[in-house]
């Protein structure tokens, strides 16, 4: 299919590729509600067969490994949400693969340039594209679905619009939906675990993780008796800045720290995708990193300065994946944080630093995202920068007694003359660590 075509409500087309990337976009802009994707996995009851089938921001993995949600990328003036589908794994029980767009905050009447692409996954040629136009009150979209016929694949356009939101949409195809009248509380916040008084020698930094990423690790069917849906997104406010990850249900798996930028005056049409080293014009790098404290009283840092890489399975329990200079949708930084081994963590502190190619955060809008592997995003913004800071603490995560307590820090640093960004933080947190010139 042509770039300049797009598809009539209710037409199809065949889909011949064995794996596809289904895009899910829309034009950002002030008033304009955030927007996430979903699928719903169905039999040939048009129901799903357990709320296994539902894959969204809150249960990222279908169970079979055939549906991802692969998350958004903020670029110039538009945002994308995305799902992978391996459609040769698709389960033979499953006949419809239901895409899906939810609004949060605001119905897709002002959501500008709603569509829906379906890419070859190993070339990532265009083979279907829907643009919804009359959208007014839904604040959910069924934007299309994949589905067999005699042994082949194709891809329709829908268009059906929900007043009720992701719940209702859920609901009609036979997911169990678990609501509470309000977000779960947060905890009452933290104090941070004392230094110790001796503190102990820094340790070396961790070694280089090797070159490839460190694998995922696989989505686990939920039981039998798995709880129903919680459709729930935690956000920190400055009233409200904590959250138990225990309350939350995200006390095992990885945990994906993602950063989003957006620039608010200046180098306009330049974004960010959550996590990674941005590309607010052609010079500019940013750094994801993270000061630790383990319960055994080693301290460090996780940064691309230095090759501190970090490790997933083994101390210190989190992982930078690299360090991307251009921010590339394709590419960008991580870091994950073993929840596994909440045991083995005091506290951290996740921050960023401008590397290079801007002398402050000034004029970035900004939106911090923790996705536990299992239990509800923590999401906040960042207040406006508006002090020449070279370096900003996000957020504080401290170990309250087995449970990991996140708090919102959104606070922006201004080193002294010759004092590093890193060295900063750890004056501000209490660290207490020896710092070196580094480089990447």
């Amino acid at each position: 299919m042509g770039a300049d075509m797009t598809m009539s409500k209710g037409s199809n087309v065949p889909v011949p590729a064995p794996a596809v990337r289904i895009e899910l976009g829309w034009g950002s802009g002030a008033g304009v509600p955030d927007a996430d994707a979903s699928a719903l996995l169905l039999s040939s009851s048009g129901k799903v067969r357990s709320d296994a089938d539902f894959v969204f921001y809150n249960q990222p993995a279908h169970s079979s490994g055939a549906v991802r949600h692969e998350g958004k990328t903020t670029s110039g003036a538009g945002v994308t949400d995305v799902l992978s589908v391996d459609l040769a794994r698709v389960e033979p029980g499953i006949e419809t693969v239901v895409l899906a767009a939810s609004a949060d905050g605001g119905t897709f009447g002002q959501v500008p340039g709603l569509y829906i692409r379906v890419l070859d996954a190993s070339n990532g040629a265009e083979l279907a594209r829907y643009d919804s136009a009359d959208a007014t009150v839904e604040t959910a979209f069924v934007l299309g679905e994949l589905y067999r016929r005699q042994g082949a694949w194709k891809f329709r356009a829908v268009g059906q619009g929900y007043g009720s939101g992701l719940e209702g949409l859920a609901t009609d195809y036979g997911i169990s939906v678990d609501e509470p009248q309000q977000a779960a509380a947060p905890a009452p916040t933290a104090s941070p675990a004392p230094a110790p008084t001796a503190p102990p020698a820094p340790v070396a930094p961790p070694a280089p993780v090797a070159q490839q990423p460190a694998a995922p690790a696989p989505p686990q069917a939920p039981p039998a008796a798995a709880a129903p849906v919680r459709l729930t997104k935690v956000t920190l406010t400055k009233d409200a800045p904590s959250v138990s990850l225990t309350k939350q249900g995200g006390t095992s798996g990885g945990m994906r720290v993602n950063l989003n930028w957006e620039v608010r005056k200046q180098f306009k049409g330049w974004g960010a995708k959550l996590g990674r080293a941005v590309a607010m014009h052609a010079d500019l790098d940013l750094d994801l990193c993270a000061l630790y404290e383990l319960a055994d009283g080693r301290k460090g840092v996780v940064q691309a300065l230095g090759n501190a890489f970090g490790a997933l399975n083994q101390p210190p329990y989190i992982l930078l994946d690299g360090d991307d200079r251009t921010g590339a949708v394709a590419t960008g930084e991580n870091l994950t944080i073993n929840l596994d081994h909440i045991k083995d963590f005091r506290r951290i502190v996740i921050f960023v630093t401008i590397y290079e190619g801007a002398r402050s955060f000034a004029d970035l809008n900004a939106t911090v995202t923790l996705q536990p592997q299992h239990g509800a995003p923590v999401e906040f913004s960042l207040d406006e920068c508006t002090v020449p800071s070279t370096v900003c603490a996000l957020a504080l995560l401290t170990n309250n007694g087995g449970d990991l307590v996140v708090q919102r820090e959104a606070r922006y640093l201004v080193p002294d003359r010759g004092v590093s960004p890193q060295r900063t933080m750890d004056h501000a947190y209490g660290w207490g660590m020896n710092w070196t010139p580094g480089r990447k």
